[in-house]
């Protein structure tokens, strides 16, 4: 036989293979799988993941420049600057950085409504311009109507940072293959702790020099509205919905995920979500890893600067490294939790349980240390803090992508219930810090806060072991169900 002939014969072979094959599927379901094989592995969805990166990197931004800045704004020896107006007559620091979980809590369970009901892109667009708005006018604020019209503005901006989570769930069910889940959702999630980094570091370093604190919230005001321009021109709520993605990587989505907007036709099944046991240990052990976030982060500037006696400058260099650490570890359990559960090291639902573990309990063991660490144990200090923070980021392997995992459909709806319940603990942690440490230089008072916090992490992890799941629940699709 001739190479001519031998080729004809090969080619006659795969012609009669792809037809039996297209016979057995259908030419649909085989053009479909040939083009999802054949996905971009950097495409639009990854465009969608950049918009929703920063968002939370700037929101965070904004939540935590207050948390820097209050020292400055409350104490005239900060400031490098003498026409910087500081307030040292406030003497509700504490009520308000918890301001901004008062108005928090409440749109959450109506954002994960809405984003499955309406356009996830406006209501972020809309809500996150105010927010930006608000967060430029602070040192306006500040002057013309003191802490009050201060508590006020982050009650309120709060309510519109509200929106941000449960809709990002919801367009990440959107956009996200299950096989990319653990990392595009922990570089979407984790970019809080990388947007709280930057923000300690340029708040602590803008508010000591010249141009005084006022300069901070200026900056994020502008950064957000940034934001919203981009997410105008360029986010679109589903692949369905953008004009030039690709044919091979919407099916690659749709393959993957399993599902389209037909959810929009069917209502909630609230009742079988509230009674869901996996869902409980969802909502549990978020409540205590947000207990445990938001103490840390709003305290650690006031830890490092009256206990540590670290000057502003250094404070917010130090109080940084914990959550660059986070952004990098976060990052780097992402990519080892999807080849763990690709590659059927684990099932999902044990993967999930592993990393929620260690991103719960390695905080918690060095929170009991950092307890009996005293003032002139600056450095140890510092390495306590990096590891209790720096740890946690194993948890967005664990229960920060199992809304997701329980219910592709629901997602957005279930993060806006957990998220927002769960968010009590921003109101309640400042205020636990203002009861039990009445003199911000004592260590053993600060020894309470440190061991509080730790068995919050640990108790709560403990339900999520006993209880949680990395499964789709039954309930996900109703529809089944006529």
């Amino acid at each position: 036989m001739t190479e001519q002939e031998k080729c004809k014969l090969e080619g006659q072979e795969l012609f009669e293979s792809v037809s039996n094959e297209i016979k057995q599927k259908g030419e649909k379901q085989y053009f479909e799988e040939e083009c999802s094989e054949n996905a971009p592995i950097i495409g639009i969805r990854h465009v969608q993941i950049l918009l929703y990166f920063l968002v939370c990197f700037i929101g965070f931004g904004v939540r935590v420049v207050l948390s820097v800045g209050i020292i400055a704004m409350t104490d005239p020896k900060t400031n490098n600057n003498t026409d910087i107006p500081t307030y040292p007559e406030w003497t509700d620091k504490n009520v308000i950085l918890s301001a901004f979980f008062w108005g928090y809590i409440i749109p959450q369970v109506f954002a994960g409504w809405a984003a499955t009901r309406f356009s996830a892109k406006w209501f972020l667009v809309v809500t996150f311009a105010i927010n930006s708005i608000l967060a430029f006018f602070i040192p306006f604020t500040a002057a013309h109507f003191g802490s009050k019209g201060v508590i006020l503005s982050r009650a309120i901006q709060g309510f519109c940072q509200g929106f941000i989570f449960p809709t990002l769930t919801h367009l990440l069910s959107q956009w996200v293959p299950s096989e990319e889940r653990s990392i595009l959702g922990t570089i979407v999630y984790a970019s809080g702790p990388g947007g709280t980094i930057l923000a300690i570091f340029i708040t602590g370093m803008i508010s000591a020099s010249w141009y005084g604190w006022p300069m901070a919230f200026y900056l994020y005001g502008v950064l957000g509205i940034c934001w919203c321009i981009a997410m105008i021109c360029l986010g679109y709520d589903n692949p369905a919905l953008h004009p030039s993605i690709s044919m091979a990587e919407r099916l690659y989505i749709k393959k993957s995920l399993g599902h389209t907007n037909k959810k929009a036709k069917y209502p909630i099944p609230w009742k079988a979500i509230f009674s869901s046991g996996p869902v409980w240990a969802l909502f549990i052990t978020q409540t205590g890893n947000n207990y445990c976030f938001w103490t840390l982060l709003t305290q650690i500037p006031s830890y490092m600067n009256y206990v540590m006696n670290f000057n502003i400058k250094e404070n917010s260099i130090l109080s940084s490294l914990p959550y660059l650490t986070l952004w990098i570890l976060s990052l780097c359990v992402g990519f080892a939790s999807d080849f763990i559960i690709n590659r059927r090291f684990l099932t999902r639902t044990m993967s999930r349980k592993v990393f929620n573990s260690l991103g719960l309990f390695l905080p918690a063991v060095a929170l009991a240390f950092l307890g009996y660490t005293r003032a002139d144990q600056a450095t140890q200090a510092v390495v306590l803090l990096i590891t209790a923070v720096g740890t946690n980021g194993f948890h967005y392997s664990g229960f920060s992508v199992n809304h997701i995992d329980l219910s592709p459909n629901y997602a957005g709806t279930i993060m806006g219930l957990c998220n927002g319940f769960s968010q009590i603990t921003g109101v309640v942690a400042p205020l636990v810090v203002q009861f039990f440490v009445t003199n911000e230089t004592d260590p053993s008072q600060w020894r309470i806060i440190f061991f509080i916090t730790a068995a919050f992490n640990v108790l709560t992890a403990i339900v999520f072991d006993i209880f949680g799941s990395g499964e789709v629940q039954p309930w996900n699709e109703p529809e089944l169900k006529n």
